[in-house]
């Protein structure tokens, strides 16, 4: 039977001491032996394993044809994020889980796919698309954002973006490496999003530098794809010390800020010994990087074990080959500090693994007899996101939960008329693709009712 064809890497060494991407996609020949391993099945349960849709088996068969521009459009119908999605998307959890060729064996590759087809192919059509008079603004450039305003330029929408930040693309852009995600990839996706007529306004906060109701008198409808950008910390003893930082700041003073390069004026302190706590992508991200900053020893903690940690799979191997130390169920209690109030060591207490919780991950207990101290000088903490309060406190009649998350309904309209939401200010931090999914499905309840 045929095995999965695995990505090539860059070296060990390499990776260690550069943020160049770690994998290097497939060549022809590796995609269409991929592709050839589908099975084309009748029931195609991998379609409803994507959150947008992508007629996956169709494409598959394209690459296998060798019509690779074919390919391309067929993931378009549904997606501009294409090489996006087949880097940072958990497709083991989603497409690639319901493959039934792994049933038997490991599932076809289809992220690796998704991602060949749009490195390799350069076709985009941006011509042809029908205008029509309706203009929707939407808030944030990041995953649900960029979806919207795709799938509604697609249908001749004038689509109007405001940003934040002076760069498009959110946690795309602040929160994800260049060794897994290059910053191209979005400054090429903005491009083609311009070349259909979408506008971008940067260094715009909604709430502050203009209001909600100004923008709802501009525009027939409002998308809001404001992200979890509040960082979550543990509430414990020391985490005000020198070198206790959330995983937010620190990857985007690498991400945006370049810190990670000499000519740049954002340099980050000196890591020597790291401990990054969490277990997700972020999690990963932060102690990646870390490596590749010139950390000696770089600790992830994580209070459960390894298989119920929520990170891509790709990411934890990764991550091990690089030489981060995983240290399984432990829970920080305290960061102890020097006399000059800065990070030296970080006490931690063991956990035992229980039944499984609602969010099917097992529950754990605090086995309070059981300490262990790791020597550090850096915290990082990757434990989430909360949404950003800044609509929160702005007079809108929009409704918000206890945890500062937008109320939608199931079309994603939220309690005010014309105003929708999606993505992580209304689930809380989540996956690029589930966002991505929210921004598809408001857009196209946004044109029902529009038109």
């Amino acid at each position: 039977m045929a095995k999965r064809v695995n990505m090539r890497t860059i070296s060990l060494e390499e990776r260690k001491n550069t943020f160049s991407e770690v994998t290097c996609g497939y060549n022809l020949e590796e995609a269409k032996f991929e592709a050839s391993r589908c099975l084309n099945c009748k029931h195609q349960p991998c379609i409803a394993g994507c959150p947008v849709g992508i007629n996956i088996p169709k494409f598959i068969q394209e690459i296998s044809s060798g019509n690779i521009d074919d390919a391309k459009k067929t993931i378009l119908e549904k997606s501009l994020f294409g090489d996006i999605c087949g880097r940072v998307c958990p497709q083991e959890k989603q497409c690639e889980a319901v493959c039934v060729r792994g049933l038997k064996q490991e599932p076809v590759a289809i992220g690796n796919l998704e991602r060949f087809v749009f490195d390799e192919s350069k076709w985009f059509n941006e011509n042809n698309i029908s205008k029509n008079n309706y203009s929707v603004g939407i808030v944030g450039s990041g995953p649900a954002g960029l979806a919207c305003a795709y799938e509604l330029a697609l249908n001749g929408f004038k689509v109007e973006i405001y940003e934040a930040l002076h760069m498009a693309g959110g946690v795309l852009t602040y929160g994800i490496p260049e060794f897994r995600l290059p910053k191209t990839l979005i400054i090429s996706l903005v491009e083609k999003l311009e070349k259909m007529g979408v506008s971008f306004n940067y260094n715009v906060i909604v709430g502050k530098t203009v209001y909600l109701s100004e923008l709802e008198d501009k525009h027939d409808a409002l998308f809001l794809g404001t992200g979890a950008g509040l960082p979550r910390f543990m509430n414990i003893k020391g985490e005000m010390l020198n070198g206790v930082m959330s995983a937010n700041e620190f990857l985007t003073r690498v991400n945006l800020m370049k810190a990670y390069k000499d000519d740049y004026d954002t340099p980050l302190r000196e890591l020597n010994k790291v401990a990054v706590v969490g277990g997700g992508n972020v999690a990963m991200d932060a102690a990646r990087s870390a490596i590749r900053l010139g950390a000696k020893e770089v600790h992830l903690i994580y209070r459960r074990s390894f298989d119920e940690m929520p990170a891509r799979l790709e990411e934890v191997k990764h991550a091990k080959e690089e030489g981060i130390i995983f240290n399984f169920q432990n829970s920080p209690i305290e960061i102890i500090g020097n006399e000059f109030h800065e990070v030296k060591a970080i006490k931690c207490v063991k956990t035992k693994l229980g039944e499984k919780d609602e969010s099917g991950r097992r529950s754990f207990e605090i086995l309070h007899d059981c300490n262990n101290v790791f020597d550090v000088d850096t915290v990082i903490m990757a434990l989430g996101n909360y949404p950003n309060p800044l609509l929160a406190k702005e007079k809108n009649d929009i409704k918000f939960n206890q945890w500062g998350c937008i109320v939608v309904d199931e079309n994603n309209q939220t309690t005010k008329k014309m105003i929708y939401a999606g993505g992580d200010a209304v689930t809380g931090a989540a996956t690029v693709i589930l966002a991505m999914g929210a921004g598809q499905k408001a857009a196209n309840n946004i044109i029902a009712k529009l038109k």
